[in-house]
Order: C-alpha cells, then structure tokens, then sequence
C-alpha cells in the first residue's frame, strides 16, 4: 500500500520517516476547520482530523492510505490553536505557566473502502515561566505554527516542562506508537 501523508507539519513528517515507513505528501484539501461550539472539547481533534481525510482533494487509488492528523492544546476549558501574532503567544504561554495541560492528537488512517480515527491524550506539567523565558523562547523560536505556542521539542520544553503524562511524541504533535501499532492493525 502507498501511505500518503497529508499534513504541512514538519514535525509529523520527521515522527513518519523516523518510523521507517515509505511514505508521500499530499496536503491538498478542502476542508476548513471549523466546528460548532457545543462540540465536546475532547471531540474536536478527531472531527478535524477526519474532516481533513474526506476533504482531500481526490478519491483514494485501490493501493493508496491517506493519513490525517490534527494536535490540540487544552488548558482548563480553553483550547489552545496556533496563536495568531506575538502578543497571543505571550497569553497562550502565559496561562500555560504553573499549570496543568492536555494534548491531544487525533490520527484518521483512510482507504478507498474503510476508515479508523482514533486520539491520544497526553498531561503535560510546566513550570512557572517568567516574561523574560517566555520572550526570550518566543522571538528566538517564533512558535507562531505551533498549538498551544509551543515545541516540547525546543528551548521552551527543555527548561520548562517538569512532567509528562503519556506519549512525548504526541505532545511533539504526532502519536508515534499508537499510530504504528493502529497502522499495522488497518494494512
């Protein structure tokens, strides 16, 4: 089968190559990212998720696997997207410090004929950060593509985060070990 990735993320791009798979990308979609606000929080990673499988721009060949993602931040009751410009980074950051977080990835693995959609959920403990760390992370590492304004995998992670709850790499934004094992369970 022909694994088609369909995702700008970079970092999803290096979690799949690192687990050895051949795989294409095809970011190419219709879907817009929008949900109805009485959807439950946990929900919405895998209805964007699967919504980006079946707004891919053509149908899927008989060989072919389209894999789609989407990674949420969630502190307390407020989802954490990708910040808008600096002084959002600073909020999203600043309410991060000192706190408790979820990160959830959802993963919709799609053929011609049969779909699974599945998400993880990690905690995520940071430290209290003070204005100079979050400035100095934030014009050095400009996480303006990042959930949550942040890369456990830069600075940000290494000074700041005491703890981690489940899969670091689906805090990175890509859930490596369920993915393979559910990618094996689907070929």
């Amino acid at each position: 089968m022909k694994i088609i990735l369909a995702s700008n993320s970079p970092r999803r791009r290096e979690l799949m190559a690192a687990l050895g798979l051949d795989f294409t990308v095809d970011t190419g979609t219709s879907f817009v990212e929008t949900y109805s606000p009485e959807t439950p929080h946990v929900k919405v990673p895998e209805l964007m998720s699967s919504g980006k499988s079946h707004g891919f721009h053509r149908q899927l060949e008989e060989d072919e696997v389209l894999v789609t993602s989407d990674t949420m931040v969630l502190c307390g009751e407020e989802i954490l997207g990708k910040p808008h410009d600096r002084s959002d980074a600073v909020r999203m950051l600043k309410l991060l410090s000192g706190r408790e977080h979820q990160v959830i990835t959802a993963v919709t693995i799609r053929s011609k004929d049969r779909e699974k959609t599945f998400s993880v959920t990690s905690n995520v403990f940071f430290k209290n950060l003070s204005d100079k760390e979050i400035d100095y992370y934030i014009d050095n590492y400009k996480p303006f593509d990042k959930a949550g304004a942040y890369g456990i995998q830069e600075w940000i992670g290494y000074i700041g985060i005491t703890g981690i709850e489940g899969s670091f790499y689906n805090v990175m934004g890509f859930p490596t070990q369920r993915f393979y094992e559910e990618l094996q369970a689907f070929l």
